[in-house]
C-alpha cells in the first residue's frame, strides 16, 4: 500500500480522538456536529471511487472549523480550570488548528478522484461539447451556413 492509501484513515483517526477528547468539556453540539462528519469521512474512506464521499467530507470539515470557532468561544470554561478542562479544552483547540491542514490533503484526495471545484466560465461543459463529426444516420441538418449556398438545383 502506497502512503496516500493511510492519509485518510490517519486524518480520521486523528480528529476521532481530539473530538472524543475536546467532548469532555464542549459537550452537546461540538459532538453533534463533529462526529457526523466523521462518519463522512468513514464513508469516503470506505468508498476509494465516490466524489460525492470526499466532496461531502471536505464541505463538512469546512463547516466545522466554523462551527468550532463558534462553540469554543461560547463555551470555553472561564473558572473551575482542573487538569481535565484544560486537557480537553487543548485538544478541542488543537483539533480546530489541524482541520485546515486536513481540509488541505482531502482537497487532493478529492482532485484525484476527479471533483472539479471551480467551474470555468464561458467553457463548453461536457454535454454542451460541439464536434465537426456527425453520424451518417443523422437526420439533421448541417448548421452551416455556407454548405447550403453551394447547392445547385437543377431546373
Amino acid at each position: 500500500p502506497t502512503p496516500s492509501f493511510f492519509v485518510p484513515q490517519a486524518i480520521l483517526l486523528v480528529h476521532w480522538l481530539l473530538t472524543t477528547w475536546g467532548c469532555i468539556v464542549f459537550q452537546g453540539p461540538y459532538a453533534w456536529t463533529n462526529f457526523p462528519i466523521l462518519a463522512l469521512g468513514v464513508w469516503a474512506v470506505a468508498q476509494r471511487d465516490s466524489v460525492d464521499a470526499i466532496s461531502m467530507f471536505l464541505g463538512g470539515l469546512v463547516a466545522t472549523i466554523f462551527l468550532d470557532v463558534i462553540y469554543i468561544g461560547i463555551f470555553y470554561p472561564r473558572s473551575n480550570f482542573s487538569d481535565t478542562v484544560r486537557f480537553s479544552a487543548g485538544m478541542a483547540i488543537l483539533n480546530l488548528i489541524l482541520k485546515p491542514i486536513s481540509c488541505f490533503f482531502v482537497y487532493h484526495m478529492y482532485r484525484e478522484r476527479g471533483g472539479e471545484l471551480l467551474v470555468h466560465v464561458g467553457s463548453l461543459g461536457p454535454s454542451e461539447e460541439r464536434s465537426s463529426y456527425q453520424p451518417i444516420d443523422s437526420s439533421e441538418v448541417p448548421a452551416d451556413p455556407e454548405s447550403k449556398a453551394h447547392v445547385t438545383r437543377g431546373y
